[in-house]
């Protein structure tokens, strides 16, 4: 069976004007085109929709029922083309987002804010996990994007760099440490740390520069979120190694921050997205604002 979207417009505009003529006049068509296209129709379907006479044409009964699939099937394709434009004009559409909870808190409420003003039609769905759960996500389906940082060895995901972000030492204003231009994994040794719990990425690399310093790992406090850190930091608790972007959380707050060196560690921000799966094109608009509003929260310090 070939039926075409020709011979089923030629059968309706046939069956409503109840005239070859006219409906040749609708769609801007010789008569004999359109006799052609329903004789071709019937012949496809084996079976006779319009009784014809020399003044009078209507529809067999075959042909009324089958009229309101053929109404249908335009409509149905209509909708789906006129629906396709508008997800490629940014017009409607939905993107899920993954993001861990302190960079769902500092990072996507702006973006989103700002993008789904401009594009009101697109709505936006933010989950807040874990990293690992991020990566499931994203790669099952449930989430379009995923926004963190991301072990090198994962695969089945394509990866966009948002901003880089260096490791700081984070401690109240007052603490010495404040008197130290430039410190350095070994300045730790003699203050009580705060850490994040192991579920982190972020305490690996902690770690790294405890073991390239040859300074014991001996947490005082370890918690499981950023903002409970900078709240112990604060407090006077103890020095946090912590992302440069936790300086958002730091304005107007008794705490000072400085890049740790020797060693210098630094990761990137990425989003990722499942491998071999077509991104719409909203998503990639909304990636590029992330990379804006990312490189502020990440900026390069002496």
């Amino acid at each position: 069976m070939n039926i075409t979207l020709r011979q089923l417009e030629a059968f309706i505009a046939v069956a409503e004007t109840r005239n070859f003529t006219r409906a040749a006049q609708r769609l801007h068509i010789a008569q004999s085109a359109i006799s052609l296209l329903v004789k071709e129709l019937e012949s496809d379907l084996g079976v006779r929709l319009l009784d014809r006479t020399t003044r009078h044409v209507e529809l067999t009964d075959p042909g009324t029922e089958f009229r309101g699939y053929a109404v249908k099937l335009i409509a149905d394709l209509d909708h789906a083309v006129r629906h396709a434009h508008e997800l490629v004009e940014r017009k409607r559409g939905r993107i899920a987002v993954a993001a861990p909870p302190y960079l769902a808190t500092i990072l996507l409420p702006q973006v989103i804010a700002e993008f789904q003003e401009e594009f009101p039609g697109i709505q936006i769905a933010l989950i807040d996990a874990r990293t690992d759960q991020i990566v499931a996500r994203v790669v099952a389906g449930e989430a379009d994007i995923g926004v963190g940082t991301f072990r090198e060895d994962v695969d089945s995901i394509t990866r966009t760099v948002l901003a880089r972000d260096d490791l700081m030492a984070f401690y109240q204003s007052k603490h010495p440490l404040a008197a130290v231009r430039r410190p350095n994994w070994t300045n730790l040794r003699d203050y009580p740390s705060i850490m994040l719990t192991r579920e982190s990425g972020i305490r690996a690399l902690v770690e790294e520069g405890h073991a390239a310093a040859d300074v014991p790992v001996k947490p005082s406090y370890e918690v499981t979120q950023i903002t409970t850190a900078l709240a112990l930091v604060e407090s006077g608790l103890g020095v946090s190694v912590l992302p440069s972007y936790a300086l958002v959380s730091c304005r107007n707050r008794k705490i000072a921050a400085r890049v740790l060196s020797s060693p210098a560690i630094s990761r990137n921000i990425e989003v990722i997205s499942c491998l071999g799966r077509s991104p719409q094109p909203a998503t990639s608009e909304f990636v590029r604002r992330l990379q804006t509003h990312a490189r502020r929260l990440a900026p390069h310090h002496g």
